[in-house]
C-alpha cells in the first residue's frame, strides 16, 4: 500500500519492519509496488534496487552503512526510561516501552559509540525511529549529554544522526527539558574546539530538530529527508496559508538556509570522510 504521507517527490520511505513481514525473504516496495528481495534491499543501503525508494534504516543498519568495518565500539549508557507521568493512552507507557524494546533489541531510541569514519576518530550517536518514533525523552537526553561530553574530553569529533518525531509526549515537561539539556551540552563542543557534524535523515522533527539537530557546525540532509518543527496541516490550520508543495523537504531546507548539503544515501559516508578532512587532527587524533 502506499503512504502518501511518506512521499517526498521521487523518494518514498518504507518500513522493512512492518507487522507481516517480520522474517519473509520478499517486501512490497511502497515505491513501485514490485515484491524486491529483502536482501538486495540490504545488500543496496536499504534503497529499493528497482526504482530508488529509500526504506529506513535500524540504528544499527546506519551505523554500519557509515563507519569503518569493526571500528564501532558501544559506549551507550545501560539506562532505560521511568514513567514519570504514570502515562497511559491506549496502553500504558511502560508497555509500550517493553514492546520497543522486544521490537528493536534496543534498550532505548539512541545508539552512542566511538568509530572511525574514514580512518577519523568520531563519537557517533544515532536515533532509531522504530523505538517509539525515536522520540526524545529523558533517556536521549542523557545519551546526547554523555556523547557530547566523551567528544569534548576525547576532542573527537560529533556526529549525530537523527531520525526522530520529535519530543515523547508521555513524559511531559520532562521530554521538553532535554531541549534546554542537549543545546547546553553542545555548548561545551564549541569550548573546546570540537567540530559537531549534525545529519538530518526522515524524519527530522519537533524538539530534536528546534535544539541540538539544528545545532552543527556543519549540517547535513540525507536526500528524502522530512525536515521541520509541526506537521503540515497543523501549520496550514493555524495560519490559514497554504504550504509549497516543497515543504519541509531537504532541498526546500538547503534553499533556505537550515542546511548546507543535501546527500544521497550512497554518497554520505564519503562526504562525512570529505568534512572530517577539513578538521585539524584528522587521523592522529
Amino acid at each position: 500500500m502506499k503512504v502518501s504521507w511518506f512521499r517526498r517527490q521521487q523518494y518514498v520511505q518504507v518500513r522493512l519492519d512492518q507487522k507481516g513481514e517480520e522474517g519473509a525473504l520478499w517486501v512490497k516496495c511502497a515505491g513501485c509496488g514490485d515484491l524486491v528481495f529483502r536482501e538486495r534491499v540490504r545488500e543496496n543501503q536499504g534503497i529499493c534496487p528497482r526504482c530508488g525508494a529509500y526504506f529506513f534504516l535500524t540504528a544499527q543498519e546506519r551505523i554500519a552503512l557509515l563507519v569503518d568495518e569493526n571500528s564501532f565500539q558501544d559506549v551507550s549508557k545501560p539506562i532505560v526510561a521511568a514513567d514519570p507521568l504514570g502515562f497511559v493512552d491506549r496502553q500504558p507507557y511502560v508497555g509500550r516501552l517493553k514492546e520497543a524494546q522486544q521490537k528493536t533489541g534496543l534498550r532505548n531510541e539512541t545508539v552512542v559509540g566511538r568509530a572511525r569514519l574514514g580512518g577519523h576518530p568520531v563519537i557517533l550517536a544515532v536515533t532509531d525511529f522504530r523505538f517509539i518514533g525515536g522520540s526524545m525523552g529523558s533517556v536521549m537526553g542523557e545519551q546526547l549529554a554523555h556523547a557530547v561530553g566523551m567528544a569534548a574530553h576525547e576532542l573527537w569529533p560529533f556526529i549525530l544522526v537523527t531520525s526522530t518525531g520529535g519530543a515523547r509526549m508521555q513524559e511531559g515537561i520532562f521530554s521538553l527539558m532535554q531541549m534546554v539539556k542537549t543545546v547546553t551540552a553542545r555548548r561545551e563542543l564549541e569550548r573546546v574546539g570540537v567540530p559537531f557534524i549534525s545529519v538530518m535523515t526522515y524524519p527530522t522533527t519537533g524538539g530534536v530538530l528546534a535544539s541540538i539537530a539544528s545545532l552543527g557546525d556543519i549540517t547535513i540532509a540525507e536526500k528524502g529527508a522530512l525536515i521541520g518543527f509541526a506537521g503540515r496541516r497543523v501549520i496550514e490550520q493555524t495560519t490559514g496559508e497554504k504550504l509549497p508543495a516543497e515543504f519541509q523537504t531537504a532541498e526546500f531546507a538547503f534553499d533556505h538556509g537550515m542546511v548546507d548539503r543535501v546527500v544521497e544515501r550512497r554518497e554520505l559516508r564519503s562526504e562525512l570522510v570529505r568534512v572530517l578532512e577539513f578538521f585539524p587532527g584528522g587521523r592522529d587524533r
